[in-house]
């Protein structure tokens, strides 16, 4: 195809991305709906097992769930519902991120625990991650880090629905010559993360929000995002806002004469992508770090890391560590009301894996399988 052409079908589709991004900034301007988890007289939560490692980490999930709300759902107050489908086969069959039969079962739920699930490298098949915060408009990914021994409590908000992600499967290309990718930051999206991070800084006490951009180099992007933060902040005069740029921040937090000085952090989505996965390796790796990814309606909760398919290629899938799952469905129960249920899981996961470890998972057949921590876990709380 000759340039000349290529440049102009660029630009119609820069127009069509425009527009519609344009689009949904005002839908999140208009439409607005809240859950509130206590008015409701059943919660369905909805439990997807995903590829590689996720179908045996996420049925250990669900074991433990059916354990710690055996009451609940004996009570018909809560729900479990397996979900089928969100697997890389029948993503690639359907030609979707999410298949529509399968994204109508998720939408019929009102809380999501989601195992990994596997993303093609190139071609046009979108992140089933990015479709589900997209689809569900789950505009805060949460993610909390604690080192007691170094001083360190951190709780990162990611903005999960814009930035480079909104649109990357859906960049231009001039055949032998260039390729542009798109960063969207819009007003309303901003604010709303900004407002999260800190409510939530306000809620627990917390005295200082780090804002983390590029916003001597992404001028128009990050530099409104830095903006539209201060503004938010006006709002809550008992803290401090802090810019830093994200290249510092991936230093500061491994310099140990700065991190503890750190609470809350929000950023855009692929610095928070990135960043969160540094401070999980501080935290003991990311197989022990849980996601929240919180929106009015719905919410979604996972395992940071990735499917890890070689560990089912090698035959270790029993010996996946399933406690990022665990850890994702401590912040769910507490996400939905049940605090003291989520307290006591987390007493018992840091008595498991720090008091007493008596299972050790290390992905092999030197180390307990994930059922064995599972039974081990469930029995620890069964003694508090």
């Amino acid at each position: 195809m000759e340039e000349q052409k290529q440049i102009d079908l660029a630009v119609e589709q820069f127009r069509t991305l425009l527009l519609e991004q344009i689009a949904r900034e005002r839908k999140m301007e208009s439409e607005k709906k809240y859950t509130d988890y206590e008015k409701m007289d059943k919660i369905i939560i909805g439990i997807c097992g995903g590829d590689g490692i996720g179908p045996i980490i996420s049925a250990e999930s669900e074991r433990l769930l059916q354990f710690i709300l055996k009451d609940e759902i004996a009570a018909g107050k809560i729900e479990l519902r397996t979900i089928e489908g969100l697997t890389i086969e029948n993503r690639i069959a359907h030609n979707q991120a999410i298949p529509d039969d399968v994204l109508a079962e998720i939408k019929a739920c009102n809380v999501i625990l989601k195992a990994p699930t596997t993303t093609l490298k190139g071609g046009t098949l979108e992140s089933a991650n990015v479709a589900m915060r997209r689809e569900l408009d789950l505009y805060a990914n949460v993610r909390p880090v604690a080192v007691a021994d170094a001083g360190i409590d951190w709780t990162f908000f990611r903005e999960n629905t814009e930035g480079e992600y909104v649109l990357g499967s859906r960049g231009v290309q001039i055949d032998d010559t260039l390729c542009f990718d798109f960063k969207v930051t819009t007003y309303e999206g901003t604010k709303r993360i900004a407002r999260a991070a800190f409510e939530y800084a306000r809620k627990n006490g917390k005295t200082n929000v780090a804002i983390v951009t590029k916003a001597n180099i992404m001028k128009k992007t990050d530099g409104t995002f830095s903006e539209l933060c201060h503004e938010v902040a006006k709002d809550y005069p008992e803290i401090t806002a802090e810019d830093w740029y994200i290249d510092i921040m991936t230093a500061n937090l491994v310099n140990e004469r700065q991190r503890s000085k750190f609470q809350v952090f929000v950023l855009p989505n692929l610095y928070g992508d990135i960043i969160t996965d540094e401070a999980a390796q501080i935290q003991g790796g990311v197989g022990t770090a849980g996601s929240a990814n919180i929106g009015d309606e719905y919410a979604m909760f996972e395992a940071i890391h990735g499917s890890a398919p070689r560990m089912i290629e090698q035959g270790r899938g029993q010996y996946a560590n399933p406690t990022s799952m665990f850890k994702a469905t401590e912040m769910m129960l507490r996400h939905m009301g049940f605090t003291e249920k989520a307290d006591k899981l987390d007493k018992a996961l840091t008595y498991c894996t720090v008091t007493d470890p008596k299972y050790v998972i290390t992905g092999r057949d030197d180390g307990a399988t994930g059922a064995e921590f599972a039974d081990y876990l469930m029995a620890t709380i069964e003694k508090m």
